[in-house]
């Protein structure tokens, strides 16, 4: 009897998780959504629960994160929750496994590929470092891992450095503030390409690690200005020395 693999999402109410969920509906795809509420992975007692709603043929995607990890208490609950994904999970049979990272957790250096040394002294690069290794551990004959670079879109609650944050205060005329003078290049990717990305890579039998990206590197500083003229704000542009 020929089954049709159900897609698993855990963190459905974060920024790529909603984007995903709606897509994935939209698609009309078997899908079971958790968000916090039905499955807070910082206690094993949910874990378990809901460990035993996962069947033999379903997909994974665990967005499911305190992010962004600003400190040591965001790095140990993070870790609390994949650990418990992990000694929950281990014994369960299911099809695959897709982890969303991020490409915070590479060296600091001009173009990241997929062979860009992993190391990372922010919390948040460091967190996913850790997560990572432990999925390995657990689960590596099954596991996908995507790193995507910095997303952007509407709906957006993080207000970093970047595209979102140019956007709302170009939009209210506020000036924009660079470091430097907006020198470094960095590639952002849109909400909808990223979670295109993730539903292909999941639906197919992909496995490994992979960027996500949209290939296109520009600098701060061209990427305020772009804004700025497409929003016809008053916004300026402010360089700040470091």
């Amino acid at each position: 009897m020929n089954i049709k693999s159900r897609i698993v999402v855990f963190g459905s109410k974060s920024f790529v998780g909603s984007n995903l969920c709606k897509y994935l509906k939209d698609k009309n795809k078997n899908t079971l959504f958790f968000s916090k509420k039905e499955c807070n992975f910082l206690k094993k007692s949910d874990v378990q629960k809901v460990a035993k709603k996962i069947k033999f043929n379903d997909k994974i995607i665990f967005i499911a994160a305190k992010a962004p990890a600003k400190n040591q208490i965001d790095l140990e609950k993070n870790i609390k929750m994949i650990e418990n994904f992990c000694l929950c999970f281990s014994e369960k049979k299911f099809k695959k496994l897709v982890y969303i990272s991020s490409d915070a957790v590479y060296a600091d250096v001009k173009k990241i590929t997929e062979n860009t040394k992993i190391y990372s002294k922010s919390f948040h690069g460091r967190m996913h470092i850790l997560r990572e290794f432990y999925l390995k551990t657990f689960f590596d004959e099954k596991l996908l891992i995507l790193r995507p670079t910095l997303v952007y879109g509407i709906g957006d609650p993080h207000n970093g450095y970047g595209p979102n944050k140019f956007i709302r205060l170009s939009l209210k005329n506020k000036d924009i503030n660079l470091f430097g003078k907006g020198e470094e290049k960095r590639d952002h990717i849109h909400i909808n390409d990223l979670t295109n990305a993730i539903f292909k890579l999941t639906d197919n039998n992909t496995l490994g690690e992979y960027n996500v990206a949209s290939g296109n590197i520009i600098s701060f500083y061209k990427l305020a200005k772009f804004i700025i003229k497409n929003t016809n704000s008053k916004s300026r542009i402010i360089f700040n020395k470091r």
